[in-house]
């Protein structure tokens, strides 16, 4: 489990052998089995999380019990909520595996201990922040402006992997469409 995120590591940033095993000491493994949460709404989120297996997501749910997804996580990929993490306020999402899934958690302290030390983690943790911003715009972007049929070729462009791995209801929480209307769209797009 360690070993894929030192490998991710590794890919994006030099490490001495004793800095892999700092990090090590400072990170949590934790395994989840499908459906078993990570986070649960009003609790505070404490951990930058990454996947090192598996798929999950976060979402909200209204007063009405629907849910709302916000955003999926696979393979090299980190999740969390960093609102709850900042403020230190309960979250208002949850956290769950949809795949049997493994992730890689460090406590917010432990992860700027990391960052201040080895100043290419850093760099690392700001270069991901920024591309994190950049997909939230384009998201914000597609959402307010395109039809739905753009919004679902968006989606499968942006990300093929999750097309194939997660339920057709939890694609179409994701896009802010109903089932119904996903299913009808992506009909049309395999007539073309």
């Amino acid at each position: 489990m360690f070993d894929v995120f030192t490998h991710y590591l590794l890919q994006r940033i030099s490490l001495s052998e004793s800095e892999i095993e700092w990090i090590r000491t400072l990170s949590i493994l934790k395994k989840l089995r499908k459906k078993q949460y990570l986070l649960q709404e009003g609790d505070v989120w404490l951990y930058n999380a990454f996947v090192t297996r598996g798929c999950m997501r976060s979402y909200a749910v209204d007063e009405k019990g629907q849910e709302h997804v916000i955003g999926f996580a696979i393979e090299n990929w980190w999740i969390g909520d960093r609102e709850s993490l900042l403020s230190g306020k309960p979250s208002r999402l949850n956290i769950d595996a949809i795949e049997d899934s493994e992730v890689v958690l460090i406590t917010q302290e432990n992860f700027q201990r990391i960052s201040q030390q080895i100043p290419a983690f850093n760099e690392m943790v700001n270069a991901i922040l920024q591309k994190s911003f950049v997909v939230s715009q384009n998201r914000i972007q597609a959402a307010i402006s395109y039809t739905a049929e753009e919004k679902y070729l968006f989606f499968i462009q942006a990300y093929p992997a999750l097309a194939q791995r997660i339920p057709q209801s939890m694609i179409a929480s994701f896009l802010g469409m109903t089932p119904e209307t996903l299913s009808r769209v992506r009909g049309q797009v395999a007539k073309k």
